[in-house]
């Protein structure tokens, strides 16, 4: 059916959760929906419900915020909008590619690693880019991580709801 954001007491933008899990969220009476969608769940007695789009938890929930992005392929993904950075292909399976490869003292982290599609990846293989005459369409950076969240909200296509919520 789909998934539903979940919003912090503040507003703030906390996850994406199951419709499944925000309907149980919903009849444990924990969060206030903001906005429904348009689907709706029959229940075994016969009672009606609009699967909420949009919910606002009731009690806030204090995060721990960190001051730098974690270093995780799905994070570098996100990053360079899952496309590849030599070809900019938006292929199903995407690896990560260290600029300066691990063998020539390469880092991982982000400064220094690209999500690259097989072929380019195998092509470049344990060279630099500029050995391999390939270049990036895109710059490796650390993203911060307001940056990052809304780089994830505009990838699970939820930022026309928020925006029009005045949220984001």
């Amino acid at each position: 059916m789909g998934q539903c954001v979940l919003l912090n007491a503040d507003y703030s933008f906390l996850n994406v959760v199951n419709w499944k899990r925000a309907m149980c969220l919903m009849v444990k009476g924990k969060v206030q929906v903001l906005k429904h969608s348009e689907k709706i769940v029959r229940t075994a007695e016969g009672v009606i419900m609009k699967v909420p789009a949009v919910m606002k938890l009731i009690n806030l929930i204090r995060t721990l915020y960190i001051n730098r992005v974690p270093f995780s392929k799905k994070n570098i993904l996100v990053r360079d909008g899952f496309k590849c950075a030599y070809c900019g292909a938006e292929r199903q399976r995407l690896t990560i590619d260290h600029i300066i490869p691990k063998s020539k003292g390469g880092k991982a982290d982000f400064e220094n690693c690209v999500s690259s599609c097989k072929p380019c990846n195998n092509k470049k293989g344990d060279r630099t880019p500029r050995e391999a005459q390939m270049y990036l369409k895109v710059k490796a950076y650390q993203p911060t991580i307001s940056e990052f969240l809304r780089l994830k909200v505009k990838k699970l296509g939820i930022n026309d709801i928020l925006r029009d919520m005045g949220i984001y």
